[in-house]
């Protein structure tokens, strides 16, 4: 692939680098680009997730993006299987684009792997190539991050966008922050100033289990991104292994006497949706310690390690 960045950070050189092919969707309907990357943005799995869901493993790549040179594989190395006296299945990153598509046949693409760890000018400019050469519309991206609510509540979910009429919901959590920024936000912020339309869905995933699988993180995403945009995606199983999950939540929560600890996060949570307070950001004065939390849920945890190895 031979081009190079500007200043302004646009792609500059062989056109002929990217794909030229286009898929524009019937009537009215817009040609989507769903960005769900596993990295900063990815509590409980939730992106991951919500993109194993939407790629069927049929879908044609249309794009591959550079990640030998993108991924830092000290810090997130690949596993492989060893047997007997020799290694196989080696799981090598992929960072790909996919069309797909829905029940009725209506196409969707999809940007899913892991977070670019370095070269996130470079990550930006290529995608917003791509987004002109496919014809994309707007670009909606999945994150979730960990907040200080409890698993018993409906989850939250903050709506954002490069502009105030793609945000398609009032956000009841709203605040001015500075965050740490990831791949995927800077994203859409570089999209939003090269005039392109992109928007998004941040889930708000209980604090406690953000380091574990939590398929209701994925389920609240891609529930937004479907009422959105119409797509017929079949999300039974997806509410199935939620129920599941939540289960089994309870089943360690009851057996390690930490209920007293999601009282008080629901107590927080109801006062908060009656406006009395003012952030569901953790914070120790607030929420329980993440010793505390650390010891009612290590069992959970532990076994759920052990279900994923």
């Amino acid at each position: 692939m031979k081009w190079s960045l500007r200043r302004d950070g646009t792609p500059e050189g062989d056109p002929q680098s990217f794909p030229q092919q286009s898929v524009s969707g019937s009537g009215d309907e817009p040609t989507v680009l769903i960005v769900a990357l596993d990295g900063f943005l990815s509590a409980g799995s939730g992106p991951r997730i919500a993109a194993d869901h939407l790629v069927s493993g049929h879908g044609d790549v249309v794009h591959s993006f550079d990640i030998d040179a993108m991924f830092d594989y000290r810090a997130r190395r690949p596993t492989l299987r060893f047997h007997k006296d020799h290694y196989l299945d080696y799981d090598a990153p992929r960072l790909d684009v996919l069309l797909e598509h829905d029940l009725t046949g209506r196409p969707y693409f999809v940007l899913a792997g892991p977070e670019p760890d370095f070269l996130w000018e470079r990550f930006a400019a290529e995608t917003r190539r791509v987004i002109d050469d496919l014809g994309i519309d707007i670009t909606i991206s999945l994150g979730a991050v960990p907040m200080g609510v409890p698993h018993t509540r409906p989850m939250l979910v903050t709506a954002h966008g490069t502009g105030p009429e793609l945000v398609d919901r009032t956000n009841l959590w709203s605040a001015e922050l500075v965050v740490p920024s990831s791949a995927q936000s800077m994203l859409e912020y570089r999209l939003g100033s090269w005039g392109h339309d992109a928007a998004g869905y941040v889930a708000h995933v209980p604090h406690y289990l953000a380091q574990i699988e939590y398929p209701g993180a994925a389920l609240v995403l891609l529930e937004a991104v479907t009422d959105r945009l119409g797509l017929h995606i079949d999300l039974t199983p997806l509410r199935e292994r939620h129920a599941s999950a939540m289960v089994e939540i309870e089943a360690q929560i009851a057996e390690q006497h930490g209920s007293e600890l999601v009282s008080g996060l629901e107590q927080q949570y109801d006062a908060f949706t009656r406006g009395a307070a003012q952030s569901l950001l953790a914070s120790d004065e607030d929420l329980p310690s993440a010793d505390e939390l650390a010891g009612q849920f290590e069992e959970y945890l532990a076994r759920q390690r052990k279900d994923g190895d």
